[in-house]
């Protein structure tokens, strides 16, 4: 195990002690040409927990993971039941198009979204004007911070469905057909054999599906980025998209760095209490 452990080290706890080393520091971009690292305390914090626009973004980040981790969950566990209930080979068809769907590189995928909604040759502005909508004439749908979140939303969704939806379908398959037909005896709808049998059933892969779709969401810097760059006016940064471009585009080194260990601070404070609900019903089992 030790080659392994040495590159975790490496490559994870060593940057990472680095990070923290320079959140302490005041560089910016006259100290990094001249190679100074003054040492500043807190203050790179104290101005983070002191700015308005830091704890906007912070809200902006936890409603866009709330929001995207709700239809991940719903729609592609619904999917994965529907890949349980068709046949070979409508099954195998559905199972191929997630799986080329959640392997198609993420900038391929956010170039796909934008020409997708593109002002002038886009496809949903054709689609609105056809289904008799007006002002849809070169419609600008990157125009506000919510409207790209939400096209972002739609590309993070579609990406992340495969994941929950496979290893829905692979848990039903551990689901004994004879706990559906009691519960049919019993008199049970679609919807009452889902929470009575699936979901007690299949609670561990809720569980730890969820943390990992909160993790993968919340540090969603790609799709973001790619899509507006954070924009417009900043808008749609969320956390790690904010400590970017603080670091590179405004030369704060520190202050990134800072952001982004509150950012770890923070995932590691909300994850601890879902956590914790693993562990208990690890414990129950």
């Amino acid at each position: 195990m030790l080659p392994a452990v040495a590159g975790m080290a490496l490559l994870l706890l060593y940057p990472l002690i680095k990070n923290v080393i320079l959140s302490f520091q005041d560089i910016n971009k006259i100290e990094f040409i001249q190679r100074k690292y003054p040492f500043a305390g807190f203050a790179n914090y104290t101005q983070l927990l002191g700015d308005s626009a830091f704890w906007t973004v912070v809200v902006r980040s936890f409603l866009f993971t709330f929001a995207n981790v709700v239809l991940i969950m719903v729609i592609g566990s619904l999917i994965g039941i529907l890949l349980n209930r068709l046949g070979t080979w409508m099954r195998l068809v559905l199972s191929m198009a997630l799986v080329m769907a959640w392997a198609m590189p993420i900038v391929a995928s956010v170039q796909v979204f934008s020409w997708l909604f593109d002002e002038q040759f886009g496809v949903m502005n054709w689609v609105m004007r056809t289904l008799g909508f007006s002002g849809y004439e070169q419609h600008n749908w990157f125009e506000t911070g919510l409207s790209t979140l939400t096209i972002v939303t739609l590309l993070v969704v579609w990406g992340s469905i495969p994941f929950v939806a496979l290893n829905m379908y692979a848990g039903l398959t551990t689901v004994g057909a004879e706990l559906y037909e009691a519960a049919r005896m019993d008199g049970a709808n679609g919807w009452q054999t889902f929470w009575k049998v699936v979901f007690p059933n299949l609670k561990p892969f809720f569980l730890v599906t969820t943390f990992l779709e909160v993790i993968w969401v919340f540090k969603a810097f790609t799709q973001v980025y790619a899509m507006n760059k954070g924009g417009p006016d900043r808008a749609s940064e969320i956390l790690p998209v904010f400590a970017y471009v603080e670091g590179q585009s405004q030369f704060h080194y520190g202050l990134a760095a800072a952001i982004s260990v509150l950012t770890i601070l923070i995932l590691l404070v909300v994850m601890s209490f879902y956590f914790r609900l693993i562990l208990k019903q690890e414990e129950e089992q």
